[in-house]
């Protein structure tokens, strides 16, 4: 099939955008290919500090016999569910590698927050910026330069967008990233939700809340809702940076073993074959107009509006939010999963996963085949299945739909378009999860209440003050303000006053969690408020329009009048109290010098 139009003409105007950016790139990739090997470019000193560490066989290999050895960047702590399994990864790199006559050593390890822990707290304020520190910690890691390949171990929100940013300041070295897979089922994710309003309403108790939660998130591995964590790995499958078919296996079996040591085969592989196949040749327009895509057809998470705009930035790459939005206008809707349907990712994989995904997307035309993956064989080989015959890897076709309420073809979409939309006017540009907005709630007109923190909110929810049709604008939330913390836990209250009939919507320049679902909520408001935004505007009775279907975000106050209302500045006392406590002093820097959330909220500019 023939790449359809639409995509092609978004995908040229990206490269001619990003030409003299992404010629630079690649110029310092070029050169730091063309460098001879740390061994012999490093003192003496360098290398024997290098490698003392190492058994005397490897260093044997790596030192005498000038063996490829493997940088690995690990994300692994155990307060993180879904990183718990990455403790084993080393050792079945280590020998893999030793078993291909290769080495392979810890590069460093970087934080990784589990925003799941953090939610609603202080702590959240860290999240964001989280991202750049192990961009940071992963360029300190690989700065040894003793690395002939690097392989990335991680999943969760900021963590595989920080990796990726980080690896890609080292575009000459080949990598491949390692996941860990979705915990096994717990209880159904919209059994949760409704336990979580009825604790809201004050209908049940903490001990009822904390066993939903408890039979939620009970095991090591991902949560199974398809947020921020899951949405990474499908787009790493739709880039071609993962072993295919990796990305929703189940931790602690043989299978997911065996695709851990197929990591280090395949970075290995494209060493031994000669390929040139580093990792920032890998990233480039085409695969990250498929990334965005495949996020689009899924109704992946709003957070990569932020993180894949860094993503490409670091690849000498230039996307905007109107890329996406174009995209979405002709990208169909192919799956259902939670909380966009009632599925989780183990029965997204069941029904197809990402290879049916991938696979329906090629053919129809909606994204490029013609592009280079850390596998010889292409984008194509991510459209299959992986098994284990015996002992060995084997790839199977994934054939038809397992279920059609969970992933269907193009010619059968759950929406002929794609799962988020781009809202501006009055109040700025700003974005919108459609997929799991029920279609009558795309259009919400109603009077502002404005809160200047979530708390606030929660506060005026619990008094019965929002008992009513309201738009309730959460401002001072946005990078440079307090670090733009998801407002997950703002998701329970609204639902509630959504299911007794009112008409609800969230206007915030925060962010939403990547499951956050069926309350219609514009996020990411650019400018903030704290920049001198619109939302700094905003007065309690204002009537605001969200429209998703129209893309329309405005306050309707006469022109005249807006133009002349003064523009609040955030209260002294909040910014300060923004800053102190759980580290946030050491994060000043970051706020002070972030971007907007539309140019990737970028700290290091």
């Amino acid at each position: 099939m023939a790449l359809h139009s639409k995509v092609s003409d978004i995908t040229a105007r990206i490269a001619e955008r990003s030409g003299p950016s992404r010629s630079a790139y690649l110029a310092h990739l070029h050169a730091a290919s063309a460098r001879e090997p740390g061994l012999d470019r490093m003192g003496c000193a360098n290398v024997a500090h290098a490698f003392a560490g190492m058994p005397l066989d490897d260093r044997f290999k790596v030192v005498t016999e000038r063996k490829p050895n493997i940088g690995i960047v690990t994300a692994y702590n155990d307060m993180l569910s879904a990183h718990t399994p990455l403790q084993a990864y080393p050792a079945f790199i280590k020998d893999e590698a030793r078993k291909l006559g290769a080495t392979a050593q810890v590069a460093g390890g970087v934080p990784a927050m589990c925003d799941g822990v953090t939610q609603g707290t202080s702590g959240m304020e860290l999240s964001l910026f989280s991202r750049d520190v192990i961009a940071m910690g992963t360029a300190i890691a690989l700065s040894h330069d003793m690395f002939d390949a690097a392989l990335m171990l991680g999943v969760c929100d900021k963590i595989v967008p920080g990796l990726l940013i980080g690896a890609l300041q080292f575009g000459h070295l080949p990598t491949v990233f390692v996941p860990a897979g979705p915990m096994p089922s717990g209880i159904p994710n919209k059994e949760k939700a409704l336990v979580r309003e009825q604790a809201a309403q004050g209908l049940v108790g903490r001990d009822a809340l904390l066993e939903s939660e408890f039979k939620s998130y009970h095991s090591p591995g991902t949560c199974t809702f398809y947020g921020t964590a899951n949405s990474n790995q499908l787009l790493l499958e739709a880039m071609g940076l993962h072993v295919p078919g990796t990305a929703f296996v189940n931790p602690g079996n043989a299978l997911r073993e065996e695709l851990t040591r197929e990591a280090a085969r395949t970075v290995l592989g494209i060493i031994k074959a000669k390929r040139f196949a580093p990792i920032g040749q890998i990233v480039d327009e085409k695969a990250i107009v498929n990334a965005m895509v495949a996020l689009l057809a899924t109704g992946g998470s709003t957070n990569h509006l932020i993180h894949w705009v860094a993503v490409a930035h670091s690849a000498g790459i230039v996307i905007d939010w109107n890329d996406f939005s174009d995209l979405s206008d002709v990208v169909p809707t192919l799956a259902h999963v939670y909380p966009n349907g009632s599925a989780d990712v183990n029965q997204f994989q069941a029904a197809g996963g990402p290879g049916f995904i991938i696979r329906e997307l090629l053919d129809a035309g909606f994204m490029h085949e013609d592009v280079l993956t850390v596998r010889e064989g292409g984008i194509r080989e991510y459209t299959r299945e992986p098994a284990l015959a015996g002992a060995a890897l084997a790839w199977h076709e994934l054939g038809v739909s397992k279920d059609e309420a969970i992933v269907r073809t193009p010619a059968k979409p759950f929406s002929a378009t794609g799962g988020l939309k781009l809202l501006q006017g009055n109040l700025g540009r700003s974005v919108i999860k459609v997929s799991a907005v029920p279609d009558d709630r795309h259009l919400i007109e109603a009077p502002a209440r404005v809160f200047d923190s979530q708390e606030a909110l929660h506060i005026a929810f619990s008094a019965g003050e929002l008992n009513r049709d309201v738009v309730c604008v959460v401002r001072w939330q946005g990078p440079q303000a307090n670090g733009m913390p998801e407002l997950h836990k703002l998701t329970p209250p609204l639902a509630v006053l959504q299911g007794k009939g009112f008409k609800v919507a969230l206007v915030t320049d925060g962010r939403m969690s990547g499951a956050s679902g069926k309350v219609p909520a514009a996020i990411h408001v650019s400018p903030e408020a704290a920049a001198g935004g619109p939302l700094a505007k905003v007065r309690d009775g204002d009537v605001i329009r969200v429209d998703a279907v129209t893309g329309e975000l405005n306050v309707l106050v006469a022109e005249a009048e807006w133009a002349a209302r003064p523009v609040d500045t955030m209260p002294a006392d909040l910014r300060a109290a923004n800053g102190i406590g759980m580290g946030r002093e050491l994060f000043a820097g970051m706020r002070r010098h972030a971007l907007t959330a539309e140019e990737g909220a970028l700290s290091w500019m």
